[in-house]
C-alpha cells in the first residue's frame, strides 16, 4: 500500500471506522503478518517517542527512559489491552477473537504514530494548539475503538462496547500492574524525576 493509500484509510477510518474495521478483518492476515505489524507499530512508536524527547526535553520516569524498556512497555501493553479487549468481550456475548481484535489494534497504533508526528510538528510551534490536537486527536481516537470493538465483537450497541473498553482497561491496568510488581518495578521508580 502506498503512503497515499495509507492517509486515505487514515481520514476514512475517522469518517467510517466500521467500514475500515470490516475492510481490516476482511485482510485476514496470517500470525507471521500480525506479528509483524505488531512489531512495527511498537517500533514506530518508540522512536517517535523518543524524538519527541529530543526535541522536547524534559523529565520522564526512568522506565520509559531507556528505549530498551520502552519498547518492552509498549508491546506489554498492547499485548494485554487486545487480551483484555478480547476477553471482557465475552461478558457481552463478544465474538471476535484475539488475532481480530489485535489487528485492529495494531492500525489504530499506526494512526497514533502519524498524530504523534503531527504533535511533534505542532507543539514547539504552539503549546496551546498541540494540546487541542491532542485532545482532539483522544477523542476521535475513543471514537474508532468504540466503533471498532462494536464491530469487530458484534455487539450491536457503543455503549456495549463502551462498557467492554471500561472493563478491557481495568483488566489490563491490573494485569499490567501485577506484571510491572512481579518485574520488581515500585511506583517510586515509576515516578523518580517527575
Amino acid at each position: 500500500m502506498s503512503v497515499q493509500g495509507v492517509l486515505s484509510l487514515a481520514v476514512q477510518t475517522v469518517v467510517a471506522p466500521r467500514d475500515v474495521a470490516r475492510l481490516l478483518l476482511s485482510i485476514r492476515p496470517g500470525r507471521e503478518a500480525l506479528a509483524t505489524a505488531f512489531a512495527l507499530v511498537v517500533v514506530l512508536n518508540a522512536l517517535v517517542f523518543q524524538g519527541s524527547r529530543l526535541l522536547m526535553p524534559g523529565p520522564v520516569p526512568p522506565l520509559l527512559g531507556n528505549p530498551v524498556s520502552f519498547l518492552v512497555l509498549q508491546g506489554g501493553t498492547l499485548a494485554l489491552t487486545a487480551l483484555a479487549l478480547t476477553w471482557t468481550a465475552r461478558l457481552f456475548d463478544g465474538r471476535g477473537r484475539f488475532e481480530e481484535v489485535a489487528l485492529l489494534l495494531i492500525w489504530m497504533q499506526g494512526l497514533r504514530v502519524l498524530v504523534q508526528a503531527a504533535l511533534m510538528l505542532i507543539l514547539p510551534l504552539s503549546a496551546g494548539l498541540g494540546t487541542l490536537a491532542l485532545a482532539v486527536g483522544t477523542a476521535v481516537g475513543v471514537w474508532i475503538l468504540l466503533n471498532f470493538l462494536d464491530e469487530v465483537h458484534g455487539l450491536g450497541s457503543l455503549f456495549k462496547a463502551a462498557l467492554v473498553l471500561m472493563l478491557g482497561v481495568i483488566a489490563m491496568a491490573f494485569a499490567l500492574s501485577v506484571l510491572l510488581a512481579l518485574a520488581g518495578v515500585t511506583p517510586n521508580e515509576m515516578t523518580t524525576n517527575v
